[in-house]
């Protein structure tokens, strides 16, 4: 921190006041601390709890005067010149706008995560944080998955399944607008986190995020989210050449526990993506039980015998 010669204007009163004055004075040694703390952190995106908390847990080690309050705290680290405070408005207009801190620059990746606590990247943002598409859209989608419920009772029948597939897929209307992205907050069914890994983002931060095996399940179930069944396909083409794992594949499928019969559709995928036999056999013995389909409402369609499986035409 560099010293200058600043001069309060007396009309300038209470904590704002005193932040500058303390900026402007020879740095003390708290300061420098604190300063050092923020800058090395690897987390850019804060709520006013987190700051809170973190002034809670640090005010000892880093010689905080003991009556440093997080009202004096915040206007400190926003006078440094390198936190301040942003706002993400609901685009639907049915959320209050959430407001953050950020310290120096974050992506938006680490903004949408600073949704909420445990959330991890999914579906289109998944595809990217793997590699299999090499740049980041404006809309980033995050899983903050729904507490623990049973399983609905009864089995699936054809009927229910047409009806269910009629209709448009639901997508979350939880989704928040930033300078020039969009991010979208899935409630994705309880899963304790399966499959979850952390992986390093375009700017080296940590980022969590489904496993490859389960991002090529989750654009499947949810192709709204991965840009449609003509995108779905391309990541599976792309996703040929690398070495995936059809044991956790299928293993994963099973644990997430759907109704529906979601492997007719991964295997039509691998399949017109020109996976081995051996791979297609395998997800063909899980049964082929029902007609089923690619994606929801699908108004012109084809009919695929080997995997009972309606699909859009010209896909």
């Amino acid at each position: 921190m560099v010293e200058v010669d600043f001069v309060v204007p007396p009309s300038w009163t209470g904590t704002h006041a005193r932040s500058i004055a303390m900026l402007t004075s020879k740095p003390k040694r708290w300061q420098k601390a604190v300063l050092e703390f923020f800058d090395k952190s690897p987390v850019r995106v804060f709520r006013r709890k987190d700051l809170a908390d973190l002034l809670d847990l640090h005010q000892e080690d880093w010689g905080l005067p003991t009556h440093h309050s997080i009202s004096k705290f915040v206007p400190f680290l926003e006078d440094s010149g390198k936190l301040r405070s942003i706002t993400l408005s609901s685009e639907s207009g049915l959320y209050s706008p959430i407001n953050r801190y950020v310290w120096g620059q974050a992506s938006s990746l680490q903004v949408a995560l600073s949704l909420r606590p445990s959330s991890y990247f999914t579906h289109a943002t998944a595809v990217f944080l793997h590699g299999l598409i090499q740049q980041l859209a404006k809309t980033v989608y995050v899983n903050k998955e729904q507490s623990p419920k049973r399983a609905p009772p009864g089995s699936l029948t054809q009927e229910a399944l047409d009806r269910a597939f009629a209709n448009e897929q639901r997508t979350s209307r939880y989704i928040f607008s930033y300078e020039d992205a969009r991010v979208v907050l899935v409630s994705g069914k309880y899963t304790n986190r399966l499959e979850v890994c952390d992986v390093a983002g375009p700017n080296g931060e940590i980022s969590p995020v489904t496993r490859l095996e389960r991002t090529l399940i989750d654009i499947v179930v949810r192709p709204a989210y991965a840009g449609g069944a003509n995108e779905v396909l391309k990541v599976y083409q792309r996703v040929k050449e690398r070495e995936i794992s059809v044991d956790t594949l299928i293993a994963t499928l099973s644990q997430l526990g759907y109704l529906y019969p979601y492997h007719q559709a991964i295997g039509f995928y691998m399949e017109r993506a020109g996976f081995s036999p051996s791979h297609l056999d395998r997800l063909r013995k899980l049964g082929l039980n029902f007609d089923f389909y690619l994606a929801n409402a699908i108004k012109e369609r084809k009919y695929d015998r080997s995997w009972r499986l309606f699909f859009p035409e010209g896909l």
